[in-house]
């Protein structure tokens, strides 16, 4: 298959000898993110660069990243023109804001939706984040060319065979994307591969999990550690993604 622009990560990815090919392409397009927005090429002064992190916003994580990735002057620019952005948008809410009525019923319900505009507009801001956004849909290509590498030939399917799978958050993501682009009978074919894979590769992450346990019984001080040392970084990759163990990801100066 000609390797392209997505193929060429992705293959890598699975070459990796990862966890989960997938964690191993989120960090690398988290990281050349934020060299986008913080980096040595200076992403922060150009106005449609800012114009769009202005809109956007960032959410709690990345604002911790950016604030680890190193670069003052960056998030100084970034924090100053997104403050006049926010200011506005909060004198248009505070001139738009009318106390709800809320009903008897729905002050007893357990819920967390409300009808107060000023806690909705947080709570969007909230949700909004340019590295977040950017990432979706950098994201999305990514699985849509694990599933054309898939049909296209046999080496998507050979690389998955030798992986060790992936974190149960991006195995939720594969089962959802197979069904809209696979059809019935590529299913009959992915789906038992995909299972028995996930199903070895946890049973050998929980083993190892289990065997760091009883290491710590005076009994196994002299055994063999195995596959055990860094059992609690890969079980809590192995479950919802990411990397327990990684330092900061800080600017190249």
């Amino acid at each position: 298959m000609k390797e392209t622009l997505y193929t060429i990560p992705l293959t890598d990815a699975f070459n990796a000898d990862d966890e989960c090919p997938f964690c191993y392409i989120e960090r690398n397009v988290e990281q050349d993110l934020l060299d986008l927005v913080l980096g040595s090429g200076s992403s922060y002064m150009e106005s449609d660069m800012r114009d769009q992190t202005d809109a956007a916003g960032f959410c709690r994580t990345h604002f911790k990243k950016m604030f680890e990735y190193g670069n003052t002057l960056g998030n100084g620019w970034i924090l100053k023109t997104h403050y006049v952005q926010i200011n506005k948008e909060l004198d248009k809410q505070v001139k738009m804001f009318a106390p709800g009525k809320v009903s008897l019923m729905n002050k007893m319900k357990k819920s967390t939706e409300t009808t107060n505009s000023m806690a909705n507009w947080v709570r969007e801001r909230e949700k909004s984040c340019y590295i977040c956004n950017s990432f979706k849909a950098t994201y999305q290509r990514y699985l849509d060319t694990f599933f054309f590498m898939y049909k296209k030939d046999d080496e998507m399917t050979k690389m998955l065979k030798k992986s060790k799978g992936m974190c149960l958050y991006h195995f939720g993501d594969i089962c959802a994307e197979a069904d809209k682009q696979l059809n019935d009978k590529q299913k009959e074919a992915f789906y038992p591969l995909l299972f028995e894979l996930m199903q070895t590769n946890m049973k050998r992450v929980g083993e190892d999990v289990a065997w760091l346990v009883e290491k710590f019984d005076y009994r196994n001080k002299d055994a063999d550690w195995k596959n055990s040392k860094d059992a609690i970084q890969r079980g809590m990759q192995k479950l919802w993604g990411g990397y327990p163990a990684d330092p900061f990801y800080q600017q190249n100066k």
